[in-house]
């Protein structure tokens, strides 16, 4: 729904947001992070550098998106609405960690070095966050439908991080 009924109307440097956002934490930054697992302790101002900047460049492309979801929906927003907080931006930044997350916990799911007690206690996380997931994006779905009906208005809150980049 989300992309149905806001994306028309969005400029085009949101797909480029979208595209930063999606590949930021599928890709480069989240998937590391869990894959790093013990380092030298040499290693790990280098490592938390790499995360702080990938952190810094995930917030600001939610920004982004957020900022021109605003934009497209201005027109919309009946500001008696009760206002949500969460925004679209910071709803796709969650979705794209939960898949990582669904996807390290199915490994779990399957080891074969593992006990029974480890394999059950996976499955019943994997099947909460396949849960959390479904919930997030059927909100994600529904909330411009909110917004068109003036049911509800967003306001975008900046997160304003700082993540230590230098640059």
């Amino acid at each position: 729904m989300y992309c149905r009924l806001i994306l028309p109307k969005l400029p085009r440097q949101f797909g480029t947001c979208l595209k930063s956002t999606a590949a930021l934490t599928a890709r480069r930054g989240t998937k590391k992070i869990w894959e790093i697992g013990d380092v030298a302790d040499s290693e790990i101002a280098m490592h938390k550098r790499h995360i702080d900047g990938f952190n810094q460049s995930r917030n600001d492309s939610g920004n982004c998106i957020d900022d021109l979801t605003l934009q497209a929906l201005t027109d919309k927003l009946n500001r008696d609405a009760p206002l949500h907080a969460e925004t679209a931006g910071m709803m796709m930044d969650r979705l794209s960690i939960r898949e990582l997350k669904i996807k390290a916990m199915r490994v779990q799911t399957v080891r074969a070095d593992v006990d029974a007690a480890h394999l059950g206690l996976c499955r019943e996380k994997l099947g909460r966050l396949n849960e959390q997931r479904s919930g997030l994006a059927h909100c994600l779905d529904t909330m411009p439908l909110d917004y068109a009906a003036g049911q509800a208005r967003y306001k975008f809150y900046r997160q304003f991080k700082m993540y230590n980049d230098p640059l």
